[in-house]
Parts: structure tokens; sequence; C-alpha cells
């Protein structure tokens, strides 16, 4: 139990985030049509945090499945780095290797990057209450919305909220902001040429390859 309380004090943080945005994730859900089961079914088995609200609309209008991945590789294109900086990490942790890999969020790499001192079971731990605590608050928004008769306008600019506060908390932290402003004019041509239901693919697409080329140039620059 003492393993056990410490890995919750080192995940409080996460909790409140994680309660706030899951319960808007169960209440958009609930906007959308679809009950508490649904949003905690996606939150147990998808788990994928700022994609799991794109994945609303995805399913509110029938996405196809080409749609749905190309936006999801997009979208969650960075787990791919996480991935990698995590293979030594993860090599020796035994039978929780497939959960501890599907279950990697951005909020549960960077406690578990913060300290290499954790051992495989605080590893586990660490990362089963993160992934309970989104579950929560999924079901909580999911209950709230059933049970509350509101309005639900404007509750999925949730989403956008989010990415908002993390644009604002990037452009404040680094003193390059061409990339951040790479992203918001690509992503701006992009809904001007192909409208608001068909621009996030090309958005990403452009904003990868020009990221790409950006990079190129920047080594280039420096040899």
């Amino acid at each position: 139990m003492k393993q056990w309380k410490k890995n919750f004090i080192r995940t409080i943080p996460v909790l409140t985030g994680y309660l706030v945005l899951g319960a808007s994730f169960g209440i958009v859900m609930q906007s959308k049509g679809f009950d508490v089961l649904w949003s905690i079914g996606m939150s147990a088995a998808v788990f994928a945090g700022s994609m799991q609200f794109v994945a609303v609309d995805l399913l509110a209008t029938a996405a196809g499945i080409i749609t749905t991945a190309l936006t999801t590789l997009m979208v969650n294109a960075r787990h791919l780095f996480y991935g990698v900086s995590m293979v030594d990490r993860y090599r020796d942790v035994g039978k929780a290797k497939p959960y501890l890999i599907f279950a990697l969020t951005d909020e549960t790499y960077s406690i578990v990057c913060a300290d290499e001192t954790l051992s495989n079971r605080d590893l586990l731990q660490i990362t089963l209450l993160d992934h309970l605590y989104w579950i929560a608050g999924s079901a909580i928004g999911g209950g709230i919305g059933a049970l509350i008769p509101w309005d639900f306008k404007g509750v999925d600019f949730a989403l956008t909220a989010l990415f908002i506060s993390i644009f604002t908390d990037q452009w404040s932290k680094t003193k390059d902001h061409l990339p951040a402003i790479l992203g918001a004019s690509l992503s701006s041509a992009s809904l001007l040429i192909f409208g608001a239901d068909r621009f996030l693919i090309p958005a990403m697409l452009a904003i990868t390859l020009a990221l790409a080329v950006l990079k190129r140039v920047r080594k280039g620059a420096e040899a």
C-alpha cells in the first residue's frame, strides 16, 4: 500500500487534469448522442487523450476507416518518438509491456522520464492510475451530461481550448516561434482551401513536411 500511496502522490497533478478533461470528453460524447457507457468504453479501450475528442466527430459523421486512420496517425504521431525513447526503459518490464506501451500518454511519459529510479512496479502503477483517472473523468462527464438537462452548445470547444492552452504554453517556453507560426499559417491556409470538414489531414501533412524541410535547412546552415 505504501508504494501505491507514493505513486498516487506522484500522479496527483495528472489526476486533477484528467478528471477535468475526461469529464469534458464525457460531456461532448453525451452531446453527440453517445451515452456514458460509450465514454467509459472508449476511454478504457482507446485512451488517446485529444484524439478521443476528434474521434467523437468521426463517430458522429460515420467517417471512413482511411480518414480515421490518417487522422489518428497525424494527431498522435508524437507517440512514435515517445515509444522510441522508451525502448530501453520498457525492455525488461515483463508481461506488463503491452499495457505500458498502450497506455503511455504525454503526462505518464513526463512522470516516468523525470525519475529514472522507478521500478517496474512503479511504472505499472503510475500508468494504471493515470488510465483510471481518465476513465473516471469520462464517466463523471457522461453522467453529468445524462442527468443535467443543459444546453450542450459550445461544449465541444473544450478540445479547441485544450490546444490553445498547449500552444500558448509552448509559445511562452521557447524563443523559437517559427514552427508555431508555420503550424498556424498552414492550418489557416488549409482551412481556406479545403473547408472546415476536410482541412485537418492536408494541414497535418503540410505542417509535417514544412517542419522536416525547416530542420534540414537549419542543419545545413549549421554545417
